[in-house]
């Protein structure tokens, strides 16, 4: 036996009755959690289940009302942050939150820097260090890059990156791959593979199941505020995870059988943005969902923010109905018919602050108004039957969006789009960080669309989302658009390999 081999029935993590509610409003109940060296351990459940919360309390952020928490054997109750990070514990959470202007190697040992003379910080030593532990970590990024220059999905590796130089002994990943592709994913878990070798112990959160059973040992499942159940991954599958999470039995998403696909509505000729993509081609039509797949930086999300007109374009057409759609002019795509829900639902997609109604109708405003007066009682029976038709949960309109779930945020983010009545929906990344019952009724909803004469254009980076809804996938490759597939005979392998 290899004495270094770690002790994998040394307890890193014991939580038992663990409790906290909110104005009287029970969040948590009953939170169970074990983690055992050297594992990878899923925590499971749906928007609002409670495991933000029982990861809060235990990285410190908030006070626990009732329960028990060990760490290491020995039992803990946090007064912040820095308490956990000392006591060995590192967190990488779903809300990016780098310094924009700061490189990614003072991003990564912000607060810890390296010092000469316990003074003055030593630059260059910060930047080695950064670039050993990314290269060590299998991340292309330059250590010496600004934050604000890089892409979403490098953000979120040097936020990993940042978890990972604090040498603890259990971090906790709440969505690290929300907003990087498969190949990035695969470096990933080599890392955390690695680490888990060394005796590291891993609590991990994601709605993508088949990540959860790639990487992880064992799981738990809180629904509603609540243990529910704990076990090895090898013991269960898909179908039983699902009905523990959401509470009922899901039906499976059926690939596309849509066969009514009608008269090219978007036509794409030669479109390039230098640097991004170039000469990109292609049609969408009425009755169908063409799916964008690629991995990080082929130029996918890119591709669409210029055809909505958000970003430039430098050459190129982009004609809907039979007219054309100027660069830069998202106000003109609208007025022709096109809506698009953006990649960063909190960053572009929703004003966080203000009241569910009035995010809902945002879109809608000048239909609802006279003389520049917004008609509130259209307003409230508009956002009314949003909410209705999209099944969105909410005790009243009026209340921030900030405190819905991330798959009722997602829902207001595509009721807005809708509220422009399009015949073109583009969607960036339409069911990120939600979970498996949200995704469900959002595949229903575009499906719905398509069915009812719409068209849609879609980004993923799950596979298996774009091969369930798609009725053709284009791949993209380095800033091209390098193969046309039907969904027909597809495969996750298949995607990997063409964008790859």
């Amino acid at each position: 036996m290899d004495s270094n081999a770690p002790d994998r029935n040394r307890l890193l993590v014991q939580a038992a009755g663990v409790a906290k509610s909110f104005d009287g409003v029970p969040a948590l109940r009953n939170g169970q959690f074990l983690l055992r060296a050297g594992s990878v351990h899923a925590l499971c459940g749906g928007n609002g289940a409670g495991k933000s919360t029982f990861l809060s309390i235990l990285m410190g952020i908030l006070k626990r009302d009732a329960g028990m928490i060990a760490v290491a054997g020995r039992e803990v109750d946090f007064s912040g942050p820095l308490d956990a990070i000392e006591s060995g514990i590192a967190i990488i959470t779903q809300e990016l939150s780098p310094v924009p202007y700061l490189s990614v190697a003072e991003n990564i040992y912000l607060g810890r820097e390296p010092r000469t003379a316990k003074v003055v910080v030593d630059t260059k030593k910060m930047r080695s260090d950064a670039e050993t532990l990314l290269k060590r970590l299998g991340f292309d990024i330059d250590p010496a890059a600004t934050i604000a220059s890089l892409s979403v999905a490098q953000i979120q590796l040097v936020e990993i990156a940042k978890a990972f130089s604090f040498d603890a002994q259990i971090i906790i990943m709440d969505e690290p791959t929300s907003a990087i592709g498969e190949r990035e994913t695969h470096v990933l878990f080599d890392a955390i593979r690695r680490l888990t070798r060394q005796g590291v112990g891993f609590i991990y959160v994601s709605h993508r199941l088949e990540e959860i059973f790639d990487i992880a040992d064992t799981y738990t499942v809180f629904r509603d505020g609540e243990f529910v159940e704990t076990g090895d991954i090898a013991s269960i599958d898909r179908a039983h995870l699902v009905r523990q999470i959401v509470g009922r039995e899901v039906a499976e998403p059926r690939q596309s059988s849509r066969t009514d696909i009608g008269e090219t509505l978007l036509e794409i000729k030669d479109l390039s943005w230098a640097g991004k993509f170039e000469e990109v081609s292609l049609r969408v039509a009425a009755g169908e969902i063409l799916g964008i797949y690629g991995l990080m930086g082929s130029g996918r999300t890119e591709f669409v923010s210029s055809v909505f007109g958000i970003s430039p374009r430098d050459s190129g057409s982009v004609q809907f109905a039979g007219a054309a759609i100027p660069a830069e002019r998202p106000d003109k795509a609208l007025d022709a018919g096109i809506s698009m829900v953006t990649e960063d639902r909190k960053e572009s997609g929703l004003v966080l602050s203000s009241s569910i109604r009035h995010n809902i109708s945002l879109t809608a405003l000048r239909k609802l108004s006279w003389r520049g007066v917004v008609n509130g009682r259209k307003e409230r029976d508009h956002a009314s039957d949003m909410i209705r038709r999209l099944f969105i949960k909410t005790s009243s309109d009026s209340l921030a969006v900030s405190t819905m779930s991330g798959g009722n945020q997602q829902k207001v983010v595509i009721a807005r789009c809708l509220s422009t009545k399009p015949k073109l929906l583009i969607c960036d990344e339409p069911t990120r960080g939600i979970d498996e019952g949200a995704k469900q009724e959002i595949y229903a909803l575009l499906d719905s669309f398509v069915r009812d004469g719409g068209a849609v254009l879609m980004v993923s980076s799950e596979a298996p989302e774009v091969l369930q809804l798609s009725d053709r996938i284009a791949i993209f490759k380095k800033g091209r658009l390098s193969q046309m597939l039907p969904t027909a005979g597809a495969s996750q392998e298949i995607l990997l390999h063409a964008s790859s």
